[in-house]
């Protein structure tokens, strides 16, 4: 099976856009291109997905056993040309100071060969030593390739390959230039989300056309067959597809422009837990659609809050369901949709009113990364056929600007933070009625069912309701 790892030295070297032009030009090609995203991230697996045209999955090697990443990754291989991993950060770093969570362990956990996208501005004989310091760190990490990035023109370009031939055994692949279409706005989450983008796919076209003409594809391709001890896919426990039985459940879906952060596995975990999710755009939409519960997601509402403020009858149609007692799960930009108001660059404004508490957005993240949580025996969810358990450990992650104020003094929450910020530093998953609302992000893994326990919680509801 073809498979690489595109990583970097560093954070900002342009990995992203490089990726996703490679995917683009390859599929252009006529190639099945299967992409990844190492750690949790929702914007880059977006654009990666619009390059290949088929769905990305994230690989998280703190969050998922080394079991389920391998499952994951075969499952979607299976019918692929060629995988692409698009690791996060440098390649050596991650959260373990064994290294044991960086982009480096997911390669040697799927035999991936290297490729480093190197940021070379105001480099050139310099680009050795740190090329030979990456390979000496961890030999075990093959190195296959490099691509130059930002190189500041055909006399950079020839210096550096120059030094990089005599010095090392490292491939030269490409040289990128730079050149505005092949960077994407980028806001405080880093890329702008491709869907609210109305030309995203010209935009992916056209940077497929420019990786064709700076890397050289088929030597890419040559690297990513380099495997020395592919994983045999029938010797892994492969991913259940999602079940052909008749759904039961039906979960209203937000999906618009302000909210669009769903990892594709625990999209896949509804379907196979018997249910039909439907669509609904907070944006436009007058009415919910008829369901039994609701999952809203993650995303910018900060950056429509006047569109969501002025579409009252669903934020009132949304409230009166949860005073009805209607189910509902809300991360992150969810949760600020949830709240009285959202208070933003001297403007306020309405949103639904469910949770007793206001959105303050600030200039600099509150909360950042990984997340470990505790339930409390306010925890309203339980695995299918099991007892609710306080002090069970969750893991999750969090990246947000705003901060809750105002928040009601009898509010009831669903965790304790252990690692993080959550909603004050101490607690996260706010609770009322039927609603747990959170700034983390849960993913359907090792360390959480939250899908099976969500699906159980709105299926138990929909029986009381019945009776």
């Amino acid at each position: 099976m073809s498979r690489l790892l595109i990583s970097a030295a560093h954070k900002s070297s342009g990995k992203t856009t490089i990726t996703v032009g490679i995917c683009a030009a390859l599929t252009q090609r006529g190639l099945r291109v299967q992409p990844f995203k190492k750690g949790p991230d929702y914007i880059d697996p977006m654009w990666l997905a619009q390059a290949s045209g088929r769905a990305c999955f994230n690989l998280d090697p703190y969050l998922m056993s080394h079991a389920q990443i391998e499952a994951i990754f075969a499952t979607h291989s299976h019918h692929a040309n060629i995988s692409i991993v698009e690791g996060n950060k440098g390649l050596y770093d991650g959260l373990a100071l064994d290294g044991s969570n960086s982009n480096a362990a997911l390669a040697k956990l799927l035999d991936l060969p290297v490729v480093l996208v190197l940021d070379a501005r105001g480099m050139t004989r310099g680009i050795a030593p740190l090329i030979l310091g990456y390979q000496a760190f961890d030999p075990a990490i093959r190195i296959a390739g490099v691509i130059l990035n930002k190189i500041g023109g055909s006399r950079h370009e020839a210096k550096l390959r120059a030094v990089i031939e005599h010095y090392t055994d490292v491939e030269v692949l490409g040289a990128i230039g730079h050149d505005a279409q092949l960077s994407v706005t980028e806001r405080h989450l880093g890329l702008m989300p491709n869907h609210e983008l109305d030309d995203a796919a010209q935009r992916v076209n056209t940077m497929g056309e420019l990786i064709a003409k700076g890397v050289n594809l088929d030597r890419l391709l040559n690297v990513a067959n380099q495997c020395v001890n592919p994983t045999p896919l029938e010797k892994v426990s492969i991913v259940a597809s999602p079940s052909p039985t008749k759904k039961d459940l039906r979960i209203g879906i937000a999906q618009d422009k302000a909210f669009g952060f769903y990892y594709q596995d625990d999209l896949l975990a509804f379907e196979n837990a018997g249910v039909e999710l439907v669509p609904f755009d907070t944006l436009q939409d007058a009415a919910l659609p008829d369901v039994d519960g609701i999952f809203i997601g993650g995303g910018f509402p900060e950056m429509f809050m006047p569109l969501l403020e002025g579409n009252v009858l669903l934020r009132q149609q949304l409230h009166t369901a949860i005073e009805d007692g209607l189910p509902v799960y809300a991360e992150c930009g969810g949760l600020m949709y949830l709240a009285r108001s959202i208070h933003w660059q001297d403007k306020n404004y309405d949103m639904v009113g469910a949770i007793q508490a206001d959105v303050q957005m600030h200039s600099k993240p509150i909360g950042r990364g990984y997340v470990e949580l505790e339930t409390t025996s306010n925890t309203p969810w339980a695995v299918p056929g099991s007892s609710i358990e306080t002090n069970t450990a969750i893991k999750g992650h969090e990246f947000h600007y705003s901060s809750l104020e105002n928040v009601a003094p009898d509010m009831k929450y669903a965790y304790r933070v252990k690692r993080g910020h959550g909603a004050d530093g101490k607690h996260d998953g706010l609770l009322y009625k039927n609603v747990l609302a959170s700034y983390a992000h849960l993913h359907q893994d090792a360390s959480s069912q939250w899908v099976n326990q969500f699906v159980a919680f709105v299926r138990d509801k929909k029986k009381e309701r019945a009776k």
